[in-house]
């Protein structure tokens, strides 16, 4: 049976979400939107869809399936509430519903509704890190020492940073770690596992935006792995997309380290060796950094039809939240803290 699906949202990022829809064997019954003309040109793509410009209204005469919730964060938790009362499953994009706040909320109700809540956490699903998943999990590194992740998507420059496409990113208070770094947080607890303490300094560089663009973030784990994310929105690295991978990454082990490049491309070099091998893997330079808003809906059509709890559901995503709040915390009181 073909899923309903309903969507709420027609900005910049919904662009993949569409695109993943229309390539997955889902029935997209409604859209809604305050801007008309944009959602009647997505509706176009769908046979079957109608056009909305209240979220309520759009729930009650399409009764779908599953709902994906690509609007601000200050729409989330209304619209959650709303979804989950009807007893209908959510995707909620990020920013999550503002902060850890509305956040905790939400997943209160998710928990209280027994209602699927899963958050768009969608790096976790790029084919790369998938790929150094496994080559952890096989030993290939052998004992590992520490991550690092340098964000240098180069976008941050100048008076007019970020307008073109995401104009709102100037206004945030909390930007850098709010908006982009919880990314990288969620990676390595995918990769790593779960963190013991964080350690940050953080600052603003572009002088027109409210929040901050660079930063260093320690994480501590367990068994002495240390992992270190080093954000620079206004540095560039060298990428044919610099959106793809959005920076470069390396795990360094006692046997070996592998090296994420902007490309997407992986390659491993031996202790004592000089020269990097490519790590070979399969996966589509297409839609979004390497496809991954696809892989998670497509994921959690799975989760769903095959009765099994979905990654990152909303009580799973506090976790980074938490994160989030410690780091800023740490920046503030420039002091380590215990997670």
């Amino acid at each position: 049976m073909t899923t309903r699906i309903a969507v709420a949202g027609t900005g910049f990022f919904s662009q993949f979400h569409f695109d993943a829809w229309c390539r997955l064997d889902v029935d997209v019954v409604g859209i809604c939107s305050l801007d008309a003309e944009s959602a009647a040109s997505v509706a176009a793509q769908f046979p079957n869809c109608q056009v909305f410009d209240d979220f309520a209204a759009m729930i009650a005469a399409t009764r779908p399936d599953l709902i994906d919730i690509v609007t601000p964060p200050s729409t989330h938790l209304e619209f959650i509430r709303i979804a989950l009362a009807a007893g209908i499953p959510v995707i909620c994009q990020k920013p999550f519903c503002g902060g850890l706040d509305g956040a905790t909320e939400a997943a209160a109700l998710a928990a209280q509704t027994s209602v699927p809540l899963i958050v768009h956490e969608n790096f976790r699903y790029m084919p790369w890190y998938a790929e150094i998943k496994r080559a952890l999990d096989a030993g290939t590194l052998g004992a590992l020492y520490q991550g690092t992740f340098r964000l240098r998507p180069g976008d941050g420059q100048g008076p007019d940073a970020y307008l073109a496409r995401q104009p709102y990113f100037q206004d945030m208070p909390r930007f850098l770690v709010h908006e982009t770094l919880v990314h990288i947080i969620d990676v390595f607890r995918y990769l790593l596992g779960e963190p013991d303490y964080v350690l940050a300094d953080l600052r603003r560089l572009n002088p027109v935006i409210k929040g901050e663009d660079a930063g260093l973030v320690v994480l501590g784990f367990r068994g002495g792995v240390r992992a270190l994310i080093d954000g620079n929105r206004l540095v560039d690295h060298a990428a044919e997309n610099r959106r793809l991978t959005m920076g470069e990454m390396w795990l360094e082990g006692a046997g070996a380290v592998v090296r994420l490049d902007g490309n997407g491309a992986l390659h491993l070099r031996s202790h004592g060796e000089n020269v990097e091998t490519p790590l070979s893997y399969d996966w589509q330079n297409t839609g979004y950094g390497g496809d991954c808003v696809y892989l998670l809906c497509a994921d959690v059509l799975a989760a769903l039809s095959e009765g099994r709890t979905p990654t990152n559901t909303a009580d799973q995503y506090l976790k980074n939240l938490r994160i989030v709040e410690a780091v800023y915390r740490s920046a503030t009181e420039a002091r380590r803290i215990d997670l």
